[in-house]
């Protein structure tokens, strides 16, 4: 029988991290583990520009109709805007709305399964675990290159600029644009223009993944290094995601750009990410979109919107302060300054999964196994708890 022949695939851990933690009737364990900004409460806010936009949208959408294959030309044109600004000329570039980040990622791997079926992509170690999983699913072929210190808990440049030696002319280098995650631990400017030599003298293929954009040090200084690589390389494919930007994970709301050389290459480009749509999910899902869009075209809407993500943004670089500074009260040295220097909700401590369990078997302090951590999830009742725990496990 058909449903006989299927196997159990493995375990997502961050889902199985949340039961456990839902299960924990301990009054003070924390929960770390989800990549899902909060606040001091520990709820997911509604941002208020969001809110107004869908004020707006229901007053006056008059239809529930299919968008293009691409989804609204608007939502592309705003996107592409607030990733690249003006590094590249509009008609070099094509771009479709995607069902999130994810759906992003997942449409450019099959345009470069498409284009070009026997390159290698290159994945940092460590990198998201749907990079991987993706790719081992579609049946391509894949390396890493090394990206953290685990004594340093920095950037491991050395390793990394070593292990992209190895890269051939025609590959596929994936890189986190800002907040590397799972490290928080980012390139500086100088690596990054290291780095963009090194793929132009090997003829790689950049390929970014911007996810947290206003989530390190603010909306253009995130985009930086994307624009740089946009506005150097003749071919670049840019996944976006608006989930952590604007707080709307569940409409599932993401962008992937191709850049090409002329208009013409992106006429093809154009194409083909239409017909990967189509084939996938037909049209792209259009609320969350029309959302981003209504927001970024609006003056009072999009100020309203990038003073709160300030204020997010800000917020968490306090707690990355807050910890780091507890740390250093609590172990008389500054062995834990990496956590303020990191970038996005994640940091990674940089220890080992049996000292991750014991943090959660002793204390109740739930993070992936990895030692990844979203600081997000922490506020000031909860800082002392985790830097106690740290210290007590020996960290």
């Amino acid at each position: 029988m058909l449903l006989n022949s299927l196997h159990k695939q493995p375990t997502d851990k961050i889902l199985a991290l949340m039961a456990a933690y839902r299960a924990d009737d301990r009054d003070t364990k924390v929960d770390l583990g989800v990549g899902v900004y909060k606040d001091a409460s520990g709820n997911t806010p509604v941002m208020r520009a969001v809110k107004e936009a869908e004020k707006r949208l229901q007053a006056e959408q008059t239809s529930k109709a299919y968008v293009g294959l691409a989804g609204d030309p608007a939502f592309s044109d705003a996107m592409i805007d607030l990733v690249l600004g003006d590094t590249v000329a509009r008609n070099r570039i094509g771009a479709v709305a995607t069902p999130g980040g994810t759906g992003a990622i997942r449409q450019a791997l099959e345009l470069i399964q498409m284009a070009a079926p026997e390159a290698t992509v290159w994945l940092s170690n460590p990198t998201w675990p749907n990079h991987p999983s993706i790719i081992n699913y579609l049946g391509m072929k894949s390396s890493d290159y090394r990206y953290f210190d685990s004594e340093t808990r920095g950037v491991d440049f050395d390793g990394m600029l070593a292990d992209l030696d190895g890269v051939a002319a025609g590959d596929v280098v994936l890189l986190h644009g800002c907040c590397h995650n799972p490290t928080g631990a980012n390139l500086t400017l100088d690596q990054w223009n290291q780095v963009i030599a090194v793929l132009q003298i090997k003829g790689a293929t950049p390929f970014i993944d911007i996810a947290y954009q206003g989530f390190g040090d603010g909306l253009a200084q995130d985009a930086a290094a994307t624009r740089k690589i946009a506005g150097t390389f003749e071919n670049a494919l840019i996944a976006a995601s608006c989930s952590k930007n604007f707080g709307i994970y569940r409409e599932r709301t993401g962008i992937l750009m191709a850049i090409a050389k002329d208009a013409d290459q992106a006429a093809l480009a154009q194409e083909n990410l239409n017909y990967l749509n189509r084939q996938n999910f037909s049209f792209p899902p259009d609320h969350g979109a029309r959302v981003v869009t209504t927001i970024l075209n609006d003056p009072e809407l999009r100020a309203d919107w990038e003073a709160e993500l300030e204020e997010t943004r800000n917020g968490m670089l306090g707690l990355r302060q807050q910890l780091a500074d507890e740390l250093k009260r609590l172990t008389n040295s500054d062995r834990f300054s990496f956590l303020a220097d990191h970038r996005g909700m994640f940091s990674r401590l940089g220890t080992t999964p049996e000292m991750v369990e014991k943090l959660r078997a002793d204390h109740g302090i739930y993070m992936v196994g990895d030692s990844r951590m979203n600081i997000a999830g922490l506020n000031a009742q909860t800082i002392p708890i985790l830097a106690r725990a740290i210290v007590d496990t020996g960290i």
